[in-house]
């Protein structure tokens, strides 16, 4: 790859997501893709997770906010909140024959006590 490409891939934010059987889906937090022309919108696609809080972390939690530092076991959950959200946000926009997701956004919220939302959204089109 080109030091022009990976510089492109940086500033452009663009995560890309590969698998086995498919072409890369492109999935980036911006509007347009620079370079690219987008020949068909699909609408809005989303993913979310809704993840439970776990008896040993809120303990390691509550020293944590005692002591301070990073509550790690809350950062592994989140992550995997957000790998699991925006897979499923992938899968729909490849449900619609799309190629790219631009304009992803995240949010979170609170959905009952003690559990979390972590939801994903974007622009599913198909671009060359």
């Amino acid at each position: 790859m080109k030091n022009s490409k990976k510089t492109d891939l940086f500033l452009y934010a663009i995560i890309v997501y590969k698998t086995q059987k498919r072409l890369s889906m492109l999935i980036t937090n911006i509007e347009y893709l620079p370079n690219k022309e987008i020949i068909e919108h699909f609408g809005v696609v989303s993913g979310s997770s809704v993840r439970a809080k776990h008896v040993g972390r809120d303990i390691a939690a509550s020293l944590k906010n005692i002591f301070g530092g990073e509550l790690k076991g809350y950062t592994e959950l989140l992550g995997e909140s957000r790998d699991e959200a925006i897979s499923r946000m992938k899968a729909q926009a490849e449900s619609m024959g799309a190629n790219a997701i631009l304009n992803v956004r995240f949010s979170t919220s609170s959905v009952a006590a003690g559990a979390a939302e972590l939801y994903v959204y974007g622009t599913a089109v198909r671009i060359r």
